[in-house]
């Protein structure tokens, strides 16, 4: 069967762009790189110390940094484009493809919208969305809350240190045989089945990487093929063999929609994906800067978090997300070759979650056929429509309740909730809080009080809708839960 895209959402940041503007955003964004990755590079031109004839020849970067002073001099930092005075055009071009770049992430996670395919999960989804985006704070709206992550190996080569979701060892690879192609061409159709169009959202690695599976671009266009797009790839080792790197940006050209990624370790991988790949050649690929040179910020999540000292001492250089996530799927995370299918969302890093996302449950499968059982069971408990009448109603842990007189609050590190007016708002938040109440016994304790039956469902219903709940299936689980705040987090 030919390779043919019908992505909903082609990556839009490149549309309309002409061979020259592409050309220049190439060049432009080799700089970007450079600047960010390197810090005696970064020093000597905001030094001015790093002349044009240098930038040649050592890096092959052709545009003069003299014309993108307000993308890195510290005279125009917090200045927007219109303060520049008009005569920065190349920085102009790269601040808006970079803007452009930036609100993707929004497009995207639309992608995994599937309420006519399948309601219960797409509410379960939008819910971990409203919860994300103010539980982690301004990190949590970058997160497009893939619905499927699969992992063709076991485990993974690379070891980093910092690794976000604590990788295991490496313990093989799911091959492309005849049989394996099999399993995973119907796995894929059975998600196709399951999930519609928004199976175009899933991806092919998490505590995995690309490259070490030689046969990972056989499993790719398979994933084309059943979806109609290509799924993102994020590798730490494009080095590591060069035919299969050069074949996956072949059909990131070809077909991709979102931008492929490579990780970069240390300042002499920079050097050498530099040296291999053109500025041209890497328009499409996004550089993740995490060597030591680099101004990026880590996540203190995973193996992190098992080396504090290091941690610590490093945030004395540099800056660090003391409690985000790398996690990013709310859906499901399969590897083939153990043959588990997992439900997760992202969380906060923390002692209860240290890799930064929530294992619901986890199922085995044998095959495609118990694979969709096991997503369609893993529905079934875990994504009520509503609390269930024996569920315990208790604010999610990070939030700061507050009491009023007609009402109550809820504020978190990124938002504050306002639920006012009426004295069974006041009644349901003191419930809720106090955490001994299933719903059913909120909602007859409101109803005793005088409340209307359908007015405190309805109250019980908005706080669920919002994500502002907790949300388990097993009652004893509450008392593992962590302590309440009292106080919203700094």
């Amino acid at each position: 069967m030919p390779l043919v895209s019908t992505a909903r959402n082609p990556a839009p940041s490149l549309a309309g762009r002409s061979s020259e503007e592409r050309r220049l955003i190439a060049a432009l964004k080799r700089l970007s790189e450079r600047f960010k990755g390197d810090a005696e590079f970064r020093r000597g031109l905001i030094a001015g110390e790093i002349g044009a004839g240098t930038l040649v020849a050592r890096y092959g970067i052709t545009i003069d940094p003299r014309e993108l002073l307000p993308l890195y001099h510290p005279d125009f930092t917090g200045l927007a484009p219109e303060e520049w005075g008009g005569r920065w055009p190349l920085a102009s071009l790269w601040f808006e493809h970079a803007k452009t770049l930036r609100s993707y992430a929004d497009t995207h996670r639309e992608l995994g919208r599937c309420a006519r395919e399948n309601p219960a999960f797409d509410a379960w989804r939008q819910r971990q969305i409203r919860r994300c985006n103010n539980e982690l704070g301004a990190s949590g709206s970058g997160l497009s809350h893939p619905i499927l992550a699969f992992e063709l190996s076991a485990g993974c080569t690379m070891g980093c240190w910092f690794c976000g979701i604590s990788a295991e060892q490496f313990r093989g690879n799911f091959r492309y045989t005849a049989e394996n192609a099999q399993l995973w061409q119907e796995m894929l159709a059975a998600s196709v089945a399951l999930f519609g169009p928004a199976a175009q959202q899933g991806f092919c690695y998490w505590g995995t990487d690309p490259c070490d599976n030689p046969d990972y671009a056989d499993f790719i266009e398979d994933f084309l093929r059943a979806t109609g797009t290509l799924p993102q790839t994020t590798t730490a080792a494009p080095l590591k063999n060069i035919v299969l790197t050069r074949r996956i940006l072949a059909l990131q050209d070809a077909y991709g929609s979102v931008p492929d990624r490579f990780s970069i370790l240390n300042l002499k991988t920079l050097d050498r994906v530099h040296a291999t790949f053109t500025a041209d050649e890497l328009l499409n690929v996004e550089l993740v800067l995490q060597n030591p040179e680099s101004d990026t910020p880590r996540t203190f999540a995973g193996r992190a978090r098992e080396r504090t000292p290091a941690i610590r001492a490093e945030s004395e250089s540099r800056r660090r997300v003391a409690d985000a996530t790398i996690a990013c799927v709310s859906g499901f995370l399969v590897n083939m070759v153990d043959r588990t299918l997992r439900l997760v969302t992202p969380v906060p890093a923390s002692e209860r979650w240290p890799q930064g996302y929530r294992t619901y449950e986890t199922r085995p499968f044998t095959s495609a056929a118990d694979f969709r059982t096991g997503i369609e069971d893993l529905i079934a408990r875990h994504m009520p429509s509503a609390p269930r009448p024996d569920h315990r109603l208790r604010f999610r842990a990070d939030l700061a309740y507050r009491p009023g007189d007609d009402g109550f609050e809820l504020v978190s590190r990124g938002a504050r909730f306002t639920f006012t007016g009426s004295r069974e708002k006041r009644r349901l938040g003191e419930l809720i809080h106090a955490g001994a109440h299933t719903a059913g016994g909120a909602r007859a304790a409101l109803i005793e009080g005088g409340c209307d039956l359908f007015v405190a469902a309805n109250l019980v219903q908005q706080l669920f809708d919002r994500g502002l709940l907790e949300e388990t299936v097993v009652l004893d689980s509450v008392a593992a839960m962590p302590p309440r705040a009292e106080q919203p987090a700094a």
